[in-house]
């Protein structure tokens, strides 16, 4: 059985658990907001699951804990920040930030992300985006670790994609958020910790062979097949190779730094009103939404579009907790006694 913790007392675990591995408390703040927006929303996957590798990174060098974040560009609504290698949440939350300001001067704004290591759960930062009344959009590429059509072994990366659109007051942003493969290797995880079979197709063994006992799976298969794995290699030529920081390329050659862990993104911003009126944009977002809403059931089941069910997900464990997994929390307590934290207690 997971063990619950209430929402405000994992927050501030983890935060301390960063503050620990962190000089700057604001960057353990904001990797903490990102893990737990993914927990609190049901992505277990990309949540405080995370925190043991997180803590990895930056203990071994591979993310570093003081990174000095520089933004360059010259044109008015585009930008590259050079992560420093950077955890994720800190350079994005920071290049989200950026295109935002951008996107209110100029109707857009562009932020190219160069060397930066796990982003999480990008949603996050196109959900910000919609949190100011804008569209978000992202892309993010990384190491191989997908197969390709045709290729045997990890070839390409299973690179997400999110976009967000904010809806009327009261109402979640629209979010959509996808990888490019079947399943996440999160997912993957979870499905091992938990003794379950893996769906057929998602999965396959080193050498590409589709396998469903997750304890043989070792990379995705793409979604959709070929569509997962041409949009896995768009999405490299549209952050790492636009920044001038090819992933692919360098990981199937003989550069030594070619298999160094690192991430580029694109986060984009749309102000609605370089478009028109955005008070007529966001009614008839809302229309849309309402007309999907009423449109008749194929099953019992309800109709939601992209983001909502999450979101309700979200209400529900703010107020009752997030679960953890058994093995996560055995984790985690190791974690907390190498860094001298106390353990939250669960809800009751």
């Amino acid at each position: 059985m997971p063990v619950v913790i209430p929402a405000p007392e994992l927050r501030d675990f983890v935060t301390a658990l960063f503050t620990s591995a962190v000089p700057d408390p604001a960057h353990a703040a904001t990797i903490t907001e990102v893990l737990l927006w993914a927990s609190l929303r049901g992505v277990d996957s990309h949540g405080v699951a995370r925190v043991p590798r997180y803590l990895e990174l930056l203990d071994s060098g591979e993310a570093n804990a003081t990174p000095v974040l520089s933004f360059t560009g010259s044109a008015a609504g585009v930008a590259v920040l050079d992560a420093d290698r950077a955890p994720g949440p800190v350079a994005l939350t920071a290049a989200a930030a950026e295109a935002i300001s951008r996107a209110r001067a100029g109707g857009i704004g562009a932020v190219g992300v160069r060397r930066t290591v796990h982003t999480g759960a990008i949603g996050y930062y196109t959900s910000q985006i919609a949190a100011e009344g804008l569209i978000g959009i992202a892309f993010v590429a990384g190491m191989p670790n997908m197969s390709y059509p045709g290729v045997t072994g990890a070839a390409v990366a299973t690179s997400p994609l999110a976009i967000s659109v904010p809806a009327a007051p009261g109402r979640p942003p629209v979010l959509l958020d996808m990888a490019t493969a079947g399943i996440a290797l999160g997912k993957i995880a979870q499905y091992r910790n938990a003794g379950r079979q893996l769906p057929e197709g998602v999965a396959a063994t080193a050498d590409g062979t589709p396998t469903t006992d997750p304890a043989l799976a070792k990379m995705p298969l793409p979604l959709g097949g070929a569509k997962g794995a041409g949009m896995s290699l768009v999405f490299e030529l549209l952050t790492s190779v636009l920044v001038g920081a090819p992933i692919v390329s360098s990981f199937h050659s003989d550069d030594p730094q070619g298999r160094v862990h690192r991430q580029n993104a694109l986060i984009i911003a749309l102000d609605p009103a370089a478009f028109g009126d955005p008070v007529s944009f966001v009614e008839a977002v809302t229309a849309t939404l309402d007309t999907l809403h009423g449109l008749p059931k194929a099953a019992e089941d309800d109709i939601r579009y992209p983001g909502e069910h999450s979101a309700g997900v979200a209400a529900s464990r703010a107020a009752n907790g997030i679960p953890v997994n058994p093995k996560v929390w055995a984790e985690l307590e190791l974690a907390a006694d190498k860094f001298g934290v106390a353990l939250p207690a669960p809800a009751r």
